[in-house]
């Protein structure tokens, strides 16, 4: 994952100023100590109803006992507090990428007043790499020459014009991406901009809720706008 450049950014905020928001949040909780611990009240009970009344649980047994579940609910407790410190600590850090642009794998370009940004992402180096953007119709709006890209994720720029010199029309284009090296074809993929809206609490990692495009971990995101 990468940043991109403070030209590229500027033009970035203004085409993210025109896109919509919309706020996506999750919750997870967890009653797991609350259950262990009532489990084990109803074994200890259970246990003192049905002692040999000749041959009763002594008080040491019965403290013994008491001292085992508080231990394992102290560590359960601790291992869920530095659990939950941990996930709030990364929620407000990603909490700050909220509002920022992001490029994630997607075929589509966003052309608004102020252009439109999306990226390619490449296995390997290509020696020459030509993006097409098309209309929803799948006619040939603009063809644009990238040149040589080494291996990553790069982003480009959509002034908007057309390939006859005309201005297109704001809206939601297709992007295609052939790339080469030599003679040999990289297989490259396109990338689209999307804003996030929201940080989800997902059931493995915090996740990203980038508008409309969907939700997406960390390692999904290959640049930062």
């Amino acid at each position: 994952m990468s940043t991109i450049n403070s030209s590229t950014a500027t033009t970035a905020n203004s085409i993210l100023a025109q896109y919509g928001q919309r706020e996506t949040s999750k919750s997870v909780t967890a009653g797991a100590i609350e259950d262990m611990q009532n489990r084990f009240l109803t074994l200890l009970t259970t246990q003192l109803k049905n002692q040999d009344p000749l041959n009763p649980m002594d008080n040491a047994e019965v403290t013994s006992q008491l001292a085992q579940m508080s231990t394992v609910q102290g560590i359960e407790k601790l291992n869920q507090l530095v659990s939950e410190l941990a996930g709030t600590a990364q929620m407000t850090d990603m909490a700050s990428l909220v509002g920022r642009g992001v490029l994630v794998a997607g075929n589509q370009i966003m052309l608004t007043n102020s252009g439109g940004i999306a990226g390619v992402d490449l296995p390997l180096a290509a020696s020459s790499v030509k993006v097409t953007i098309t209309d929803q119709a799948g006619v040939l709006v603009r063809t644009l020459d990238l040149g040589s890209l080494d291996a990553g994720s790069h982003n480009f720029v959509w002034d908007g014009k057309a390939d006859d010199g005309q201005t297109a029309q704001p809206g939601i284009y297709k992007i295609k991406v052939e790339a080469k090296n030599g003679s040999d074809t990289v297989n490259a993929r396109p990338l689209q901009l999307g804003q996030v809206t929201g940080v989800v609490k997902g059931p493995k990692s915090i996740d990203l809720q980038v508008g409309d495009l969907g939700i997406f971990t960390l390692d999904e995101v290959k640049q930062i706008i």
